[in-house]
């Protein structure tokens, strides 16, 4: 029996179809990057239990079949990033009385490109075309990104339906927010919760009842210095949940732990907060709004120093320029990275429909001195929001750059000292200590200057994921 008895129609290898007797085990990038090349062309139908080039039926009893999609939607999730959004169903016909299975996977064009296939650590980009799966050129990938770079997180549509009962916690948030009135199902509709089939997009998950993903994690951490690295941490605490629970952990968070003061107004008395609360409310939610929801592994954080909160979130502004530092807070244009939750931000009455919500920031900080002014902070993987601590009367301390003393490295170089004072509190990257010292990513810093400082002694090298970073071994130096 062959395949286009099963689909009623023929099926010959080309750039949109492609079969397999089996899931190699042994070779699993050889089937792999034709999912990957699929996904980064137009698409295409996969069959899993179809003999190679003959069409020939194989198949598989119905354990063998949902233990070989089971092993492939494994694999797909480990090694394909983003994962393709594909529809795997059963195709069931009998032979001499016995029931056998083929696996049809029907995979889409991808809406996010490039999809890249990782394993053992070596990313890999594969395209589809004339009916072979090869290495995608220079060109193909530079015209996927293109294609893809206006592509959102959380508009994609999930496999998730919709519930009204799975949201209460959001209309809880919106009730309170809106003197006790409900979030319609219209209101939803009309902001694209969900599809037309009653599928909820990638955003509309993440404000879900119990949502318990990665996507949404945060970190708080309380230090009692002024840097992360200068002195002990007094917390630290992570938490992921739906949005809602998210910004109110963040909240509740640093509204416990933050210093209260008073100053005398004549013949009374005015309450101080370290944070105003409408800043580090527009803090928070802007951080939410905007983190790049794309970034798996990240978190947003929220560091309490002793003169200062810093609030980060991963990704740098959407479509925006690499500020640095920037005191402006009221020029800053942001354009929306994730169009469905700001819509619900909005909606909920926690954001304004235009502007990032600065200028309320700006506000609550407009009788403060020059140290106390609040500031911005972007690369380009992250944007932090830095608010002084109003209780603290020397205002932000500029010591993120200590004076250091050691004894001179042998073969050193004039770039030591400022390495290792970059490096001194936080780790860095080789490309952030070239951007620090205004020169090149080149052999010679790898080698002459960091290498040189690594063997002596005075520098750590460590490696998170694929990124080297350094740390200044407080064994070698002295603070002045």
């Amino acid at each position: 029996m062959y395949l286009e008895e099963l689909t009623g129609n023929l099926k010959l290898e080309n750039d949109e179809f492609e079969c397999k007797s089996k899931l190699n085990r042994d070779d699993v990038v050889g089937w792999l990057k034709s999912i990957a090349g699929f996904a980064n062309a137009s698409g295409g139908e996969f069959y899993i239990g179809v003999e190679d080039k003959t069409n020939k039926l194989i198949g598989f009893d119905r354990n063998a079949a949902d233990n070989e999609r089971n092993y492939f939607n494994n694999q797909v999730n480990e090694h394909l990033v983003p994962r393709p959004q594909m529809k795997i169903s059963f195709l069931r016909y009998e032979i001499k009385g016995n029931e056998r299975f083929v696996i049809k996977v029907q995979i889409p064009e991808s809406v996010v490109k490039p999809v890249i296939l990782k394993y053992k650590n070596i990313p890999s980009i594969f395209m589809r075309r004339d009916g072979f799966t090869n290495g995608a050129t220079y060109e193909e990938i530079i015209e996927m990104s293109i294609k893809s770079k206006n592509t959102q997180y959380d508009i994609l549509i999930s496999d998730e339906k919709y519930d009204a009962e799975n949201f209460t916690d959001l209309q809880e948030f919106f009730e309170v927010h809106n003197n006790g009135s409900r979030l319609s199902e219209k209101a939803l509709q009309s902001m694209g919760f969900y599809d037309e089939h009653g599928f909820l997009t990638n955003g509309a998950v993440l404000f879900k009842n119990g949502y318990q993903g990665s996507k949404t994690e945060v970190q708080c951490s309380v230090f009692s210095g002024f840097n992360k690295g200068s002195e002990r941490i007094v917390t630290i605490n992570r938490f992921h949940g739906n949005i809602t629970s998210v910004i109110q952990y963040m909240l509740e968070f640093v509204t416990q732990r933050m210093n209260h003061s008073m100053i005398k107004l004549g013949d009374s008395r005015k309450n101080i907060d370290a944070y105003p609360q409408r800043a580090l409310f527009e803090g928070i939610i802007n951080a939410v709004a905007h983190r790049d929801y794309f970034l798996d592994g990240t978190q947003i954080q929220v560091d309490m120093f002793r003169d200062r909160l810093e609030i980060s979130s991963p990704g740098s502004f959407y479509r925006g320029e690499k500020l640095g530092k920037t005191y402006d807070l009221s020029g800053i244009i942001s354009k929306r990275r994730n169009e469905l939750i700001t819509a619900v931000l909005v909606k909920c009455n926690v954001m304004e429909a235009a502007g990032t919500g600065f200028d309320k920031i700006i506000e609550e900080y407009k009788n403060a001195d020059e140290t106390h002014r609040p500031y911005i902070c972007s690369s380009s993987d992250h944007f932090t929001l830095v608010l002084p601590d109003l209780t603290y009367a020397g205002g932000i301390e500029d010591s993120s750059i200590p004076v250091l003393t050691f004894v001179p490295v042998p073969d050193g170089t004039d770039y030591d000292e400022r390495v290792l004072a970059y490096c001194y509190y936080q780790a860095h990257k080789v490309s952030e200590i070239a951007e620090y010292l205004g020169i090149s990513d080149s052999t010679y810093l790898r080698k002459q200057v960091l290498g040189n400082l690594e063997m002596n002694g005075y520098l750590e090298k460590s490696k998170i994921s694929r990124a080297t970073y350094y740390k200044t071994s407080p064994d070698m130096v002295t603070l002045k």
